[in-house]
């Protein structure tokens, strides 16, 4: 027999639950925290999801902003530092994880506006080839801002490339119109 007792203990879990904050994400057994800090600002999960290739799960994603969107420009036009998070499902050298970056960049971008960021994706470069092997397990962390882009690895950091519109452009490569994997970008947005 239901008690009224089971009734409202029922109603007070599934509120507890659907209250944001009290409990984080899980994307294919990775839990991802619902916000986190980047210097002086808190920012919120915008979304999580898997980056799969050929049906091997690479890395899980997440994105973090200010203030949530599902529209791809309002993540990219925002002043404010947002921060993508991959935590690597599998081992990946450095050519890997630096030429599916590239690949991201030149299928969101015309030649002409490859040509204009070259000095930018060449330092991006260097800086992913440092990085050298990653494992399964590791954190890369790319933040965004008004100055550019900072990498780091594990909470280390691996360096910075200077500029507002390469952290623009590097965003595409998850958020563009020819974003690396469309169910990730979907997860990202929220939906």
């Amino acid at each position: 027999m239901i008690t009224s007792t089971c009734v409202r203990r029922a109603a007070l879990i599934a509120a507890l639950m659907a209250v944001p904050g009290l409990h984080a994400a899980e994307v294919a057994g990775v839990r991802v925290d619902d916000k986190l800090k980047v210097g002086n600002s808190e920012l919120v999960l915008n979304g999580a999801g898997l980056r799969s290739k050929l049906f091997i799960k690479v890395y899980v994603g997440a994105l973090y902003v200010g203030q949530k969107s599902s529209i791809p420009a309002a993540i990219f036009d925002n002043t404010g530092p947002r921060r993508m998070v991959l935590r690597l499902l599998r081992d990946l050298d450095a050519d890997s994880l630096h030429s599916a970056l590239d690949e991201g960049l030149k299928n969101n971008h015309t030649a002409a506006e490859m040509a204009d960021m070259k000095v930018q994706a060449d330092q991006l470069a260097g800086i992913m080839k440092s990085i050298g092997k990653v494992r399964e397990g590791d954190v890369i962390a790319i933040d965004f801002s008004t100055e550019g882009v900072a990498v780091s690895q594990n909470g280390e950091s691996r360096g910075k490339v200077a500029g507002a519109g390469f952290a623009k452009a590097l965003l595409k490569v998850w958020l563009g119109d020819k974003p690396a994997d469309a169910s990730l970008k979907k997860s990202l947005l929220g939906s």
